[in-house]
């Protein structure tokens, strides 16, 4: 399965050694394709240097071993992105381009209502439900 990380997961698995940097683990050795674009991960890059600039270098090491994307230019080409507010429409936007099956997100604010459901044939999960599902 292709699953896109969303910013708030590359920050969490970079800045701890905590149940989002297992998981991924998890994932990657249960075969599953992990994909970012740029502009998820210069979100959590600019996140960590001001939260945690102790975790740039897990950061750029799990960066290393994803599936990295670069930005795409028009999020709006996704109808259902509308549903979101203009920072996160470029987030599911690259998912979709990039084929994935799911998104994770730990975002409930903007994503939470979507939790379980799919939005242009991705499914949107937080962290728990993904591993629910999948391990």
């Amino acid at each position: 399965m292709r699953i896109f990380l969303d910013a708030n997961i590359l920050f969490s698995a970079a800045k701890s050694e905590g149940f989002v940097r297992r998981l991924l683990d998890l994932l990657a050795a249960d075969g599953h394709t992990l994909c970012a674009d740029a502009y998820v991960a210069e979100e959590a890059r600019r996140n960590l240097a001001t939260k945690g600039a102790s975790g740039l270098p897990a950061l750029q090491a799990l960066l290393d071993r994803i599936e990295v994307a670069p930005i795409y230019a028009d999020p709006t080409a996704v109808a259902a992105a509308a549903a979101l507010p203009e920072k996160d429409r470029p987030v599911l936007a690259a998912a979709a381009r990039l084929g994935c099956h799911a998104l994770v997100t730990g975002d409930r604010t903007h994503f939470g209502r979507f939790y379980g459901r799919r939005l242009v044939g991705v499914a949107i999960h937080s962290p728990r439900t993904l591993a629910d599902l999948l391990l």
